[in-house]
């Protein structure tokens, strides 16, 4: 793979290649890390890559890649740069016959992410978006198990993701990570919504199979002097008529990625919490509660295919990443062998997940501009 983004200084970027080489199946060969040349070459050099595979912008890096054999040449290209670096590197990517990887959200509009969709129908390669949290084992145990019908139809659906660490305005003292996530300019539209907003929606949509179909979104900036809202509190209504809330926050003091759900159906419940990622609750009014736990008893195909290790030992948040890039890997070595990929491989999110994530922050913005109670979910 080659990385665009990712240098000394960023969070995610690490995240993304420690990721990628926990299953040995992706090794980092070049990289166009920093719009500073200079950054980006003592990233390339911390990182142990050959000086010629470090470039200077993500340009140069695609094109050079593009002129070396088949053989020598990235496969793909990962994207791991703030919103509003998403969409330029991935469309030059695609248009030069590179499959690509990246960070949410997919771009930094709805209109961006169409044409996106668009060129990765025409080219025919492979797009994966990295909404890493539907990577755990217990959150696919628990879309399997709605889907074999444990739940019944669903009638509920509580999804949470309250954070902390922006409950004072330091936007503006020196820190990199709130510095561009507040500025519309590079984070886009929404701040709070974009952010963390597009994980518990991602989640709630992934884990049920429903879709969002219109929402009443109230969004709020509670710090004084912040560019972008900071709390948003959505109620949801879904396709099948089940009915949600969506609550998303980073001003709730104290917290820190409490990322969790709770579904509802006509036969039972289930509830899952990213800080004890291990566990997922299965609740019946008939038998209580029972804790089901990764690599623990029967489970699900789509379960043990993301588990790594003997149950007890705790996988987290690397190894949910991991299991997105696995399966991309696993999927892509299929296709440049001339094979079908097995069906568990597939199970990573796309193009159609990053526009359902653009048009849910354009709609959570619509409804809170509007003075009506419900707006249609914008597609």
């Amino acid at each position: 793979m080659g990385m665009v983004g990712g240098g000394l200084d960023a969070f995610i970027g690490a995240v993304h290649r420690r990721a990628a080489a926990i299953d040995n199946e992706i090794e980092l060969v070049c990289g166009a890390f920093s719009a500073n040349p200079e950054k980006s070459k003592a990233t390339g050099y911390t990182l142990y890559l050959p000086e010629e595979r470090v470039y200077g912008s993500f340009e140069e890096m695609i094109l050079r890649e593009k002129e070396l054999p088949e053989g020598e040449r990235m496969d793909f290209v990962s994207i791991v740069t703030p919103n509003h670096l998403h969409f330029p590197p991935a469309k030059l990517a695609l248009e030069n016959g590179f499959h690509v990887v990246c960070d949410k959200p997919m771009t930094l509009n709805l209109a961006e992410a169409k044409e996106l969709a668009r060129i990765v129908e025409e080219t025919g390669l492979l797009f994966c978006l990295t909404h890493n949290y539907t990577g755990y084992p217990m959150v696919k145990e628990a879309r399997a198990m709605i889907k074999a019908g444990k739940l019944g139809k669903i009638r509920k659906v509580i999804v949470e993701y309250p954070q902390g660490w922006l409950a004072t305005l330091i936007d503006t003292s020196g820190n990199k990570q709130a510095d561009w996530r507040t500025d519309p300019a590079r984070s886009g539209a929404a701040g709070c919504m974009g952010d963390i907003g597009t994980h518990a929606e991602n989640l709630a949509e992934y884990i049920t199979g429903l879709k969002i179909t219109e929402l009443c979104a109230d969004l709020t900036t509670f710090v004084p002097g912040r560019r972008l809202e900071d709390d948003g509190n959505v109620l949801l209504h879904f396709d099948n008529g089940a009915r949600g809330v969506l609550h998303a926050s980073q001003i709730a003091n104290g917290e820190e990625n409490d990322l969790n759900i709770r579904v509802y159906g006509e036969l039972g419940g289930l509830q899952w919490w990213q800080m004890e990622p291990n566990t997922l609750i299965y609740k019946t009014n008939e038998n209580g509660a029972r804790r089901i736990r990764t690599g623990v008893g029967e489970l699900s195909p789509e379960s043990k295919a993301a588990t790594r290790i003997p149950a007890g030992h705790p996988e987290a948040f690397l190894e949910a990443f991991a299991n997105i890039y696995r399966n991309f890997a696993l999927t892509l070595r299929a296709r440049m062998n001339g094979q079908e990929p097995d069906l568990l491989h597939t199970d990573f999110p796309g193009v159609e997940e990053g526009i359902r994530g653009l048009a849910f922050i354009d709609t959570c913005i619509a409804s809170n501009n509007s003075t009506e109670k419900w707006t249609q979910f914008i597609e």
